[in-house]
């Protein structure tokens, strides 16, 4: 296989009352796409942070061509020929890609001619086959765009190693083909790229190696022609993962929820939701794919009351909910499980306990009047963690302290707890590992089957495909198609979501 490019002997790398990195051996070689797989916590991300100096490792060495190197700063590890493209993009956006590209680098060094930076760019844009305008302002992209301009970023940094930090979480399944095509004609022309990502069909798809950490340690290292998903899953759980996806088939009741022709604006005041209509049903999951900013969460917020329409009718069951407070929704039967867990579902400072009860406080057996039942509230949260395998120590748990599969169980455990007749679902496994993804899946399957209506918004298509039908797809704020599930795929999803196309609305 040759020299690598970079090597890293035995990384450890602690935080309070972690150990993110346990003595982690790890060759990257140029020419190779080398996927870095793993559940949420089993330090892919950290331990590349530390190649790119965002962090230093507690004890352990990086060489690179075979010397030792010891970055102080993500500017050094810039310097060496290391770039990392962020899950969260790190851009500017109310400048030009080109500006973008060219800010904070050594060159031009005193002297910037825009018409030659721009330029540079769309040269290099085109030998990198990364098509994106070098005078569109970032705010005007897409985020597969955004994302090109990441990577012409490191690649006019002359970066000889490309970390992708979960590359594929906001993109279509067109853009997600495109990056792959992209990465793939990088490692031909020599770089070494590192592919950071928890899906298994991409590691597949994409990867020449592939890596597994489970806990801070390497547990395994693979080709993909020598392996397959269900031995992959194996090594970064612990365990066979038996992997359901295929929605219930239920039969779908009375309406829970009906929007006719609901329009909605942002929070600039601009259209953002355009005359949207559906019906969800009891015991149905009604999906909603779309790429972010296309009004899901607009749809979201009006749906459960913390934004008000500014056209159409939101009813409940048989009530006109149009307009009405959060709190008015609540009482007639809708749960809430938020795209933000720790922003908008859980209070990160507040124990188990005193999450669980946020909406049980306001009656019996918890609220007793103007005064809380502690106890009462206590051995709520304790069913609830044993109804929902939540993993704390206690209900006196500060919910900060949990991961994220545990956050988003205490949150289902909730709202599932109030018997709801309707659930707003907003990407519930996004950012989950295997494990925690099929626990929550099963809990919303569980509660369909027991007639619960959901609306399940997500940006994820194998999600949307293994629980929900029919599928809506939103675009522009409008309903591009309404698909029963035997007409649905990936492409046909994706086309919906890129505007490329447009298909009958079904009742």
């Amino acid at each position: 296989m040759g020299q690598p490019v970079v090597e890293l002997r035995g990384i450890v790398k602690r935080f309070p009352g972690v150990l993110a990195n346990d003595r982690v051996d790890l060759e990257i070689h140029p020419g190779e796409v080398h996927a870095l797989l793993g559940e949420n916590g089993a330090g892919k991300t950290t331990l590349m942070r530390v190649l790119a100096g965002l962090f230093r490792p507690d004890e352990g060495t990086i060489a690179l061509d075979g010397r030792p190197v010891a970055f102080r700063s993500p500017r050094q590890a810039i310097d060496a020929g290391i770039g990392m493209v962020h899950q969260h993009f790190r851009l500017v956006e109310s400048l030009t890609v080109a500006e973008n590209v060219l800010l904070g680098w050594h060159a031009p060094r005193f002297w910037l001619s825009k018409r030659a930076g721009a330029h540079q760019v769309e040269e290099l844009a085109r030998t990198y086959h990364l098509p994106v305008p070098a005078g569109a302002r970032i705010w005007q992209l897409s985020v597969g765009e955004q994302q090109r301009v990441e990577i012409l970023k490191a690649v006019y940094r002359r970066a000889r190693v490309l970390i992708l930090d979960e590359p594929t979480a906001v993109l279509t399944p067109q853009e997600a083909a495109d990056l792959f095509g992209i990465v793939r004609s990088m490692a031909q022309a020599g770089a070494a790229v590192v592919f950071i990502t928890h899906k298994l069909d991409e590691v597949m798809a994409v990867a020449d190696r592939i890596t597994v950490l489970r806990r801070g340690r390497v547990v395994g290292t693979a080709m993909p022609s020598r392996t397959d998903a269900r031995s992959l899953a194996r090594l970064m759980v612990g365990r066979d993962v038996e992997r359901d996806t295929t929605p219930l088939a239920t039969q779908p009741g009375e309406p829970v929820l009906r929007l006719e022709a609901v329009s909605a604006r942002n929070d600039r005041g601009l259209p953002a939701l355009r005359e949207v209509s559906l019906v969800v049903r009891a015991g149905q999951v009604f999906g909603i794919a779309g790429v972010a900013g296309n009004g899901q969460r607009e749809l979201e917020e009006v749906v459960t009351g913390l934004r008000k329409p500014s056209g159409g009718h939101v009813l409940v069951g048989d009530r006109d909910l149009t307009g009405a407070s959060a709190r008015a929704v609540i009482d007639a039967g809708v749960g809430h499980i938020p795209e933000d867990r720790l922003g908008s579902g859980l209070i990160p400072n507040m124990t188990c306990a005193e999450n669980a009860i946020l909406r049980a406080y306001r009656h019996p057996p918890v609220g007793r009047g103007p005064f809380i039942d502690w106890a009462e509230a206590e051995r709520l949260t304790s069913e609830m963690f044993t109804a929902f395998d939540v993993r704390a120590v206690s209900p006196d748990s500060r919910v900060r302290l949990l991961s994220g599969g545990n956050l988003q169980r205490l949150l289902l455990a909730r709202e599932m707890a109030e018997r709801p007749r309707l659930v707003v679902a907003v990407h519930p496994t996004r950012g989950l590992d295997i494990a925690a993804t099929e626990a929550v899946r099963g809990a919303l399957r569980a509660h369909q089957e027991a007639g619960v209506g959901i609306l399940l918004i997500s940006e994820d298509l194998e999600e949307l495909l293994a629980l929900s039908d029919p599928i809506g797809v939103l675009y522009e704020g409008r309903l591009a198609g309404v698909l029963p599930l035997d007409r649905c795929s990936v492409e046909t999803l994706g086309l919906l979501m890129a505007g490329a196309g447009a298909e009958r609305e079904i009742s």
